[in-house]
C-alpha cells in the first residue's frame, strides 16, 4: 500500500502542491488510485509518467517540464543522485527474518557480509540479529552514493558489497542476477537467499557460466565492421565522457545516443555490436533480447585489446 496522507505531508513539506507521479512499471496499476486519494489530501496530480520506469536513474523531468508542475515524486527507489525538485517514496516490503536460516549450510564461516535491495533493507537489522543467535557475525556496508541505504545494492553498483571485510557475502532477495553481480565485484564466495521461497544457492557456478557467455559475445564482436557506442539520455544513465574514450579506441565505433535501448534500433543502425553505457543490467541481464552482441564498456576494451581478459571487470555506474 503507497501512504497517499503521509505522502501528501511529504510533498506539502516540500511546498509543493502540482506534482508529477513516477512509478516502476509492477506498480502502475495501482496509479489511478493514488491520484484520487492524493486529490482528497488537496494534492493535485498534473500527470502519472507512463514511460517505461527502471529505476532512480530514469526520472522524468521531462514531465514535470511539460506540464509546469511542483515536484516529482518517484515510487518504488532510493535516490542515486542529488537531484532538486525530486522527492523519493521508495516502498517496503516485508519478509519473516527467521528466514534467513535456510542459508546456514551453505555458509563457511562465522562472518559474513549482508546485502540485499532497496525494499528489503529496512529489515537487515533483524536478519542480522537472527544470524547472531545462530553464531554469525553479520557486516552491513555503511551506504553511499548510488546506493545509500546501508547494505542496499543496484544493478548499477556494488559499492557496499565491495566495501565489505567478510570473507563471504550472503544476499537476501528474490533472483540471483544482483548475487551475481556481488560474486563478480567482489571475487567472494556468495551465497543468495530467496526469503519468500527459501531457495538457497551458492552463485559461483552462475559467474563461471555468465563469464563464459560474455567471452563468447566478444568473440563474436570481432567480426562487426561497425560498432555501435550507445550513451543513454536519462538522467542517472548517461556517460558521456566514457562514451567519447571507448569511441576513440577503435575506428568502427560511433556514438549513438538512445532514450531506450531496443532491438529495434540496432537493426535500424545495423552495426554488428554495441557497447552499453547506459544501465549496466541491459548488457548482463537482457543480451537475448538484442540481436547482435551488447558488450559492457570493459568487454569492448578487451575486444580492442587495451584490457586483458584476465582483467575483467563487472561494469558499475560511480
Amino acid at each position: 500500500m503507497i501512504p497517499a496522507a503521509e505522502l501528501a505531508d511529504r510533498v506539502r513539506a516540500a511546498g509543493a502542491r502540482r506534482i508529477v507521479l513516477q512509478l516502476p512499471d509492477g506498480l502502475k496499476r495501482r496509479a489511478p488510485a493514488l491520484v484520487r486519494a492524493l486529490g482528497a489530501e488537496g494534492i493535485e496530480v498534473a500527470a502519472v509518467a507512463g514511460d517505461p520506469c527502471y529505476g532512480a536513474c530514469d526520472l522524468a523531468l521531462d514531465t514535470v517540464a511539460l506540464t509546469g508542475a511542483d515536484l516529482l515524486v518517484h515510487i518504488g527507489h532510493a535516490p542515486v543522485e542529488e537531484r532538486e525538485g525530486v522527492l523519493y517514496e521508495y516502498l517496503s516490503f516485508d519478509f519473516d527474518p527467521a528466514a534467513v536460516a535456510a542459508a546456514l549450510p551453505l555458509l563457511n564461516g562465522t562472518e559474513v557480509g549482508l546485502v540485499t535491495t532497496v525494499q528489503h533493507v529496512h529489515l537487515l537489522k533483524e536478519v542480522t540479529e537472527v544470524l547472531a543467535t545462530h553464531g554469525i557475525r553479520a557486516e552491513v556496508g555503511p551506504g553511499d552514493g548510488r546506493t545509500p541505504l546501508p547494505g542496499q545494492v543496484l544493478g548499477c553498483s556494488y559499492a557496499n558489497a565491495r566495501a565489505l571485510s567478510a570473507p563471504e557475502i550472503l544476499y537476501v532477495g528474490t533472483g540471483v542476477f544482483h548475487a551475481i553481480g556481488v560474486a563478480l565485484a567482489t571475487g567472494k564466495h556468495v551465497v543468495a537467499l530467496d526469503p519468500y521461497s527459501g531457495e538457497v544457492r551458492e552463485v559461483s557456478g552462475d559467474a563461471d557460466r555468465l563469464l563464459r557467455r560474455r567471452f563468447a559475445l566478444i568473440e563474436k564482436a570481432r567480426s562487426a565492421e561497425c560498432v555501435g557506442i550507445i550513451l543513454s539520455t536519462k538522467s542517472g544513465q548517461a556517460r558521456p565522457a566514457l562514451a567519447a574514450r571507448l569511441a576513440a579506441l577503435s575506428e568502427k565505433a560511433v556514438v549513438i545516443t538512445m532514450r531506450e535501448v531496443s532491438a529495434a534500433e540496432m537493426v535500424n543502425f545495423g552495426c554488428g555490436a554495441y557497447v552499453n553505457t547506459a544501465c549496466p543490467r541491459l548488457a548482463y541481464d537482457d543480451q537475448v533480447r538484442f540481436p547482435v552482441p551488447l558488450l559492457t564498456p570493459q568487454e569492448f576494451e578487451v575486444l580492442v585489446g587495451v584490457r586483458a581478459w584476465e582483467e575483467y571487470e563487472v561494469d558499475e555506474i560511480v
